[in-house]
């Protein structure tokens, strides 16, 4: 019997094949189909985009509120650490961005966050998907609705890239593989398995390529649905990558020594600077993680130590973007999954706190100079005009213009819209 008629084999095969060949892994599972349609008293306006990108920069394990963006004169939560002056009067934050202090007229502080998940990997999840981590359904992150809603903006490069080391992002989700992110461990080493060895040539590679597509024709031609339609656009998808003059992207050694330098030569540093540069060549949503922000131990040891590599690549990425009129058309956003407790415990450490926590905005119709929200004068719960995490997704989708009450359609036929109830800031825009 021929293995590769079995539906199963032939699938197995067909995600070997993309790897083998191409170096590609397909994300998604086969069955299931994501339909559009209007949902229910969904409105038929849709709001003018302020904002074309989005470097999206995730701060991995929660980011202590209290000694970064929203210091407190309390001492009794404060420990060491110490608030100053911004170059905008009334603002304060820790003493420990100093470089940032002077960035603050650009940016939208969120003070008044609260999430329902407080857990790293449920609330991780929930921060980039609006949705709770479930064990029947993997929910799209932004940057797949982005790409299922609008162009690439570069039809050789990826619609979206994360960089860092998150083998639990979402991705796609329901969405066809070709919506996920392209995975980048290393924001130096640039894209592995693009280049072939002297002794593949183009027309082996042809040769190849045709086979595979022969051994589809059957398969594809029996299932003829959109999940597996998505096998052959991720072939198509990565040989046109693979041929891309646009790959110099990826290749951070274009850019000034000085300049990589000012960013930091750590995987922040220079994932902040590799945003930059695929922003510019067209991929229109960047994702960079760092951390780890865990700091239920010597958090007044460890936290002076993150901020100082957050506080270089920040204010440089906003100082160079500025520069260059790119946060005319680019949101930058700084997020967390929560914040930490305002009691230090016995380890001189602050424990989980989804309670109150701070994220950030900046570019992309964004106002700048600007603080929303607040939390109390422990920093323990939101004292005014909170926003809970899907209110943060709808404004990302907001200012990019996707459209918020659209619904689109799980495998199983479930509805879903880009940021479930969320309900979009519109006083963070100018």
């Amino acid at each position: 019997m021929n293995s590769l008629r079995d539906p199963l084999s032939r699938r197995t095969f067909v995600s070997g094949a993309a790897q083998a060949f191409l170096s590609v892994s397909a994300l998604n599972t086969l069955s299931g189909r994501a339909l559009a349609a209007p949902g229910k008293d969904a409105s038929l306006a849709k709001q003018v985009a302020t904002a074309r990108n989005v470097i999206y920069l995730y701060m991995t394990g929660g980011m202590s509120h209290l000694d970064t963006f929203d210091p407190k004169d309390n001492g009794d939560v404060m420990g060491l650490t110490t608030a100053i002056g911004t170059n905008v009067d009334g603002i304060r934050i820790s003493s420990y961005l100093p470089l940032m202090a002077r960035q603050m007229d650009k940016v939208s502080v969120i003070r008044s966050m609260q999430s329902t998940q407080g857990a790293h990997e449920q609330g991780q999840y929930f921060q980039r998907t609006s949705y709770t981590l479930r064990s029947s359904i993997r929910h799209p992150s932004m940057g797949a609705w982005l790409q299922k809603f609008q162009d690439k903006g570069n039809p050789t490069l990826p619609g979206s890239v994360m960089i860092g080391n998150d083998s639990r992002h979402p991705g796609a989700g329901f969405f066809e593989s070709r919506f996920a992110p392209l995975m980048i461990t290393d924001p130096e080493g640039g894209i592995n398995n693009v280049k072939t060895n002297p002794w593949f040539s183009e027309d082996r590679f042809a040769s190849r390529l045709a086979t595979a597509r022969k051994l589809d024709t059957a398969f594809a031609n029996k299932y003829d649905i959109k999940n597996v339609r998505a096998y052959a656009d991720m072939y198509d998808d990565a040989v046109k990558m693979m041929k891309s003059e646009e790959l110099t992207a990826f290749d951070l050694e274009k850019e000034p020594e000085e300049l990589r330098n000012k960013y930091g030569r750590d995987n922040l540093g220079q994932g902040c600077l590799l945003a930059r540069r695929l922003v510019e060549h067209g991929v229109r949503h960047v994702e960079v993680t760092f951390g780890n922000w865990d700091t239920h131990n010597a958090n007044f040891t460890r936290v002076p130590e993150l901020c100082d590599e957050l506080d270089v690549a920040l204010s440089t990425l906003l100082q160079d973007m500025s520069s260059r009129g790119m946060l005319n058309d680019t949101l930058v956003v700084l997020a967390t999954e929560f914040g930490r407790t305002p009691e230090i415990n016995q380890n001189d450490g602050r424990d989980h706190h989804p309670k109150a926590f701070t994220c950030l905005m900046a570019g992309g119709g964004v106002k700048g100079g600007y603080v929303y929200g607040a939390s109390d004068e422990r920093g323990f719960a939101v004292a005014d005009k909170a926003v809970n995490v899907p209110d943060l997704n709808a404004s990302i989708a907001y200012a990019l213009g996707i459209p918020l009450d659209t619904v689109l359609y799980s495998p199983s036929k479930r509805p879903f819209t880009v940021a479930d109830k969320g309900k979009p800031v519109l006083d963070l825009f100018a």
